[in-house]
């Protein structure tokens, strides 16, 4: 079992930063896989951004150019940078880890952008 725990969420106003946070613990394989989804109101959960344990990593179109995903494996974190926000980005943040086929969610972060 892995567990996942989120912070960093907020409101911004639009053009505004923030800076996602994700601390695994658990049985955590060393080759895995992060990323962070997210869920608007009355919409399908979608992924933002995904890196793998060697660095590389993968964007949404809507977000590239914007967001940047990182991540420290010596502590076990995945980190999402998110400049110039939109009310667009508005929804609940997941960080997700995936391994060997098991999967694990975090409760999710709320990311509200005002206009």
């Amino acid at each position: 079992q892995v567990q996942l725990v989120e912070s960093g969420g907020g409101l911004v106003q639009a053009g505004g930063s923030l800076r996602l946070s994700c601390v695994a613990s658990g049985s955590i394989f060393s080759i895995n896989y992060m990323a962070w989804y997210r869920q608007a109101p009355g919409k399908q959960r979608e992924l933002v951004a995904a890196i793998t344990s060697g660095g590389s990593t993968s964007y949404a179109d809507s977000v590239k150019g914007r967001f940047t995903i990182s991540r420290y494996n010596a502590k076990n974190t995945v980190y999402l940078q998110m400049n110039s926000l939109k009310p667009e980005d508005t929804g609940v943040y997941y960080c997700n880890y995936q391994a060997r086929g098991l999967i694990s969610w975090g409760q999710g972060t709320q990311v509200t952008v005002s206009s």
